[in-house]
């Protein structure tokens, strides 16, 4: 059976889910103008979709999988579930305002709120029992409140200074932390072959979070050594032909895999490597 699966085709979230599909071994399409890719050898078939189309086609059930933002999976109101985070596309959804506007979302009420996400808006004055007018916006928001269209906005923010340059200043709890999520439809069974798939995702995630140590310490430090690179489940550890010596091989987080280095250094370890994963299973 082939599974259909929605893919970002243009936007922040496209150039990333194309490169985790291809490092997960799926094929991609050469021609930024193709509709669709079949890896039969994988068992897939890819549908190049506009991000904000692909909750719903995967909620109606056309297609069995999609990639999209966490963000635009709420705001469709589509029939789907996230299965899992992937790691990439991060952002933060806040309000922003002219100074002295409001300090919090109750001061929201009455209030004329643009924005292109109109669905979280909403979601999140509703949780917080607060009536105001939301306008679904295309484009850039930011400018709403000095046309007069909007008394605050509801956007996407990085650094915050286009919002600055606007005039606006941000506000309140943060609505909504947004990323790249995998969704399938809601109340059905996993496609079969399902789970090769995220399995396959899983993989490509854990190899970039991680990378391979190897090194050789003096049978007296083994056990301290194997503390510093305890490894996902437990390290490798193998006798040398120099005796007294073993060598060591884990995989370690990348984020501290160089401090490590260094106190492994400081044990005694010597001949020290860190090699990039490509590709694994766990």
């Amino acid at each position: 059976m082939t599974i259909k699966i929605a893919v970002p085709n243009k936007g922040s979230l496209s150039l990333a889910a194309t490169e985790m599909l291809r490092e997960a071994g799926y094929r991609q399409r050469t021609d930024p103008k193709q509709l669709t890719v079949t890896d039969a050898d994988n068992g897939v078939e890819l549908f190049y979709l506009r991000p904000r189309d692909i909750a719903l086609y995967v909620g109606e059930g056309t297609l069995d999988v999609g990639i999209t933002g966490r963000d635009l999976l709420l705001d469709s109101g589509a029939k789907a579930d996230e299965v899992m985070a992937l790691g990439f596309g991060g952002s933060t959804f806040r309000f922003a305002a002219p100074t002295g506007t409001a300090s919090d979302v109750a001061g929201l009420s009455g209030k004329r709120i643009a924005t292109s996400y109109a669905g979280v808006v909403r979601a999140h004055l509703e949780e917080h029992g607060v009536e105001a007018t939301v306008t679904r916006l295309d484009g850039a928001v930011e400018t709403s409140v000095r046309l007069g269209v909007a008394d605050v906005i509801a956007d996407v923010v990085e650094t915050g200074s286009t919002l600055r340059q606007a005039g606006l200043e941000i506000f309140g709890e943060v609505i909504l932390q947004s990323e790249a999520v995998l969704i399938t439809r809601s109340g059905q069974d996993a496609p079969e072959g399902f789970e090769v798939f995220r399995r396959r995702l899983e993989g490509v995630i854990v190899a970039r979070t991680y990378v391979m140590m190897d090194y050789d310490i003096p049978e007296a430090a083994v056990e301290q050594a194997v503390a510093i690179s305890p490894g996902i489940e437990s390290p490798t550890v193998s006798p040398l032909h120099r005796e007294g010596w073993f060598a060591v091989r884990a995989m370690v987080p990348r984020a501290g895999a160089h401090r490590a280095m260094d106190d492994l250094y400081e044990l005694g370890a010597r001949g020290i490597l860190l090699t990039d994963i490509h590709a694994c299973r766990v």
